[in-house]
């Protein structure tokens, strides 16, 4: 084919013609034939020049970030440089070969291809390399090679896995190559998969009937263990090409969202989860986590709760942390899968237990609740414990169920506020968690109006969002939430607001507005993984000083990134950097600037990259001062009592409407930074950003860890981090605070007056 002249520059730069760097092609913007037509050769470079390698690396860098096709030219040459040099490097990577024969849109020339592949095939087999078993399992299918190659894959790998291998024998090359690309085996320089690989592996003959059976005969297996027909040993009910497959399994019956999968995964993951006996084992770690990895790959409402009833009945002690993180991932990432997110049940269930009603509310918190006739009881009635046991468990199993199905609700509507697709929204009417929340309907074209609740006439309808909506509105807003004391499902009305700055404007492709903190590196981690960010932990080894943490928004179409550096080691801090957005397109990512960011999708993410700042700052705690580190004294001081960040913002506004209410508005002035507190002894100010506080007249720091929250009062919504709450709890104490007697307290209040 013919190439564009950097195509030609950087093919000139592999092949030795030329060690002429300048000017340095960017090898992103070449064409897909182009980088399948450069491939082969970035493959065939030895260290020849200073040249060629980082040549090499371009090309291969750019094929990760996009999808290369291939001429049949191409392929070919491809499989003869995959070829060339076997003795002396011992290697080939048949991730590459397999994946060609996807990419060839005319068709791989098979008869051209079996000379290389007989070749490729044997040498792998000689030097027993199966790193990649179903790549080399298509490559085998060019060579003619069947028989070698499946008594090799299938000694060893169970009854599931080597029915698996026995099915995709059946197909050709190029059906091999599909399920290859759908199993993710991938190399370090390996190709982004295809984005309708899932779509194309299920139409071919027999594979849907192969992922029932897989995953019906490990539920059988689990549950002839339980049964006591098969001796248990602990995490031993499965070898490990059991467990890839049974994960492939999952994979697509979640991604194709089978009417049959919520029977079969409700009976295995707990039975997986739990020994048949009183040990804190379990018959196979590997299956429970392999298919909690898919379901966060393809979630759905009825795959979380059968996690979750894994998570409830496993007595191993390390199982219940690792699936609650996981769990956390894979709810915010249900709201990407519009077409399931919202089949929850209705809101109220109703069951007769011998002469006694038993009624499942969801009306606010969800509620199990008995009755006899028209009075309600405290507690289960004993004559339906005694007589009606397994039904009273049964019952409470399903409100527990339907508790934590109205949690992932939650938190997939909130986690769907960037979506560039309107979620089904109108299967929530009738459900009590849409009546406290505010929506938007389209009255007229381009024109919403917001309302609370969900019950109106059949037009388009979206959550409201305060990006959205004037200053008066979200004022008027927030008034309604507070007078009605509503609660809602998650902060709504008091949502904080990150709109483009001119600082922003100016560096055009990055923020750093939330850039040169210090922060305790091990929280930060720990809240990247609570609210879906995906990152790379660090640490005091070789390439693991710095990182960035990234988020999928909008259907996977926008990516924000978070950099980061493990800059104290001795002490687990790390100091925060820029934030930059990727869009997806064509074939890859694309650095984009901030101006052309949806505002949703910007607001959002730099929501949460503030929530990490926040909570994790050293500013944030109070007694860091106790066991501070030269050198950062200033850094705490001034973001300690500096000025506010979007978060507090909301959080002041939420004070102002609520101190009013409490016993001690007497003694509070809100200023710009400061809900300030005069108490006998002292006037107090607690900064709305941090909750630290400096004492009047001199200034004085006082250090007070909150241990409770003093007086109950209403908040409009659950705050992440708990500030509100921090802040509140100390304004009662110090206003009355001579009625203290900590005397942690008490010394520091009276030290100078």
């Amino acid at each position: 084919m013919r190439l564009s002249p950097p195509a030609r520059h950087l093919l000139d730069l592999m092949t030795g013609v030329t060690e002429d760097t300048s000017p340095w092609p960017d090898a992103t913007r070449l064409g897909a034939f182009e980088l399948g037509a450069l491939l082969p050769a970035a493959y065939r470079v030895v260290r020849r020049s200073a040249s060629a390698m980082p040549a090499r690396f371009a090309v291969e860098e750019a094929a990760k970030e996009r999808q290369p096709l291939f001429t049949t030219e191409a392929c070919a040459d491809l499989f003869d440089a995959l070829v060339e040099g076997l003795p002396g490097r011992k290697w080939a990577d048949m991730c590459f070969a397999a994946g060609a024969l996807v990419r060839c849109p005319d068709g791989p020339p098979l008869e051209r291809l079996a000379g290389p592949a007989r070749a490729l095939v044997g040498f792998l087999l000689a030097e027993n390399r199966l790193d990649n078993p179903f790549a080399l399992l298509a490559v085998a299918g060019l060579a003619g090679m069947d028989a070698e190659v499946a008594e090799r894959l299938t000694a060893g790998r169970g009854p599931i896995a080597v029915a698996e291998v026995e099915l995709v024998l059946g197909w050709d090359a190029e059906r091999r190559a599909l399920f290859a690309e759908s199993v993710q085996e991938r190399s370090y320089n390996s190709w982004p998969p295809l984005p309708d690989v899932r779509e194309r592996l299920a139409g071919v003959p027999g594979y849907l009937d192969l992922v029932r059976a897989t995953l019906e005969t490990a539920e059988a297996r689990v549950a002839a263990i339980h049964a006591g027909d098969i001796p248990y040993k602990a995490d031993k009910a499965f070898e490990a090409g059991e467990r890839d497959a049974i994960g492939r399994a999952a994979r697509m019956a979640l991604f194709r969202d089978e009417p049959w999968l919520p029977g079969v995964l409700e009976r295995l993951l707990p039975g997986v989860a739990v020994a048949p006996t009183q040990a804190r084992t379990l018959p196979s770690q590997g299956v429970l986590f392999e298919i909690a990895r898919a379901v966060e790959d393809h979630p759905t409402p009825e795959a979380i709760s059968a996690l979750r009833a894994a998570r409830g009945a496993t007595r191993h002690a390390g199982v219940p942390k690792q699936l609650d993180r996981m769990l956390k991932r894979i709810e915010p990432a249900l709201a990407e899968r519009v077409e399931v997110a919202f089949r929850l049940p209705d809101g109220r269930v109703r069951q007769a237990v011998g002469e006694h009603t038993a009624v499942i509310s969801t009306e606010g918190a969800v509620e199990l609740s008995w009755w006899h006739g028209d009075r309600k009881l405290r507690s289960v009635p004993a004559a339906a414990r005694r007589e009606h046991g397994d039904e009273v468990r049964r019952l409470r199993e399903l409100a527990k169920r339907v508790k934590q199905q109205q949690v992932t609700l939650v938190r997939a509507l909130e986690a769907g506020y960037p979506s560039e697709v309107t979620p089904p929204y109108r299967r929530l009417e009738g459900q009590p968690v849409a009546d406290r929340l505010i929506w938007e309907f389209e009255v007229s074209p381009g024109e919403w109006r917001a309302e609370l609740g969900l019950s109106v006439p059949d037009v388009p309808v979206r959550l409201w969002h305060p990006a959205r909506a004037s200053v008066e509105e979200v004022t008027a807003w927030r008034e309604v939430v507070q007078g009605k004391e509503l609660r809602q499902p998650f902060k709504q009305a008091f949502r904080e607001v990150y709109l483009l700055t001119p600082a922003e404007e100016a560096t055009e492709v990055y923020s750093n507005r939330f850039a040169g903190h210090v922060v305790s590196y091990h929280k930060l981690y720990a809240l990247f993984k609570q609210r879906g960010w995906a990152a790379d932990r660090l640490g005091p080894w070789d390439g693991g000083g710095s990182g960035e943490a990234r988020r999928m928004l909008a259907g996977g179409r926008w990516r924000a990134s978070f950099c980061h550096e493990y800059a104290w080691h001795d002490h687990g801090y790390a100091a925060t950097d820029q934030v930059r957005f990727h869009r997806l397109a064509d074939g890859g990512w694309r650095l984009a600037p901030l101006a052309e960011v949806p505002p949703l999708v910007f607001s959002e993410a730099m929501r949460d990259v503030d929530l990490f700042v926040a909570v994790t700052s050293i500013a944030a705690d109070p007694e860091w001062t106790d066991q501070g580190v030269d050198g950062l004294r200033d850094y705490w001081r001034t973001s300690s009592f500096g000025q506010l960040p979007p978060s507090a913002e909301v959080r002041r506004d939420a004070l102002s409407r609520l101190i009013s209410r409490t016993s001690i508005a007497d003694r509070c002035t809100l200023t710009d930074r400061f809900l300030v507190v005069r108490g006998d002894l002292r006037t107090y100010k607690i900064h709305l950003g941090s909750g630290n506080i400096l004492m009047e007249p001199d200034g004085a720091y006082l250090c007070i860890v909150p241990r409770g929250t003093g007086d109950r009062v209403f908040l409009p919504f659950e705050e992440d981090g708990g500030m509100l709450s921090v802040i509140l709890s100390k304004a009662f104490l110090l206003a009355a605070d001579t009625a203290i007697t900590d005397p942690t307290i008490t010394r520091q209040i009276r030290l100078t007056r």
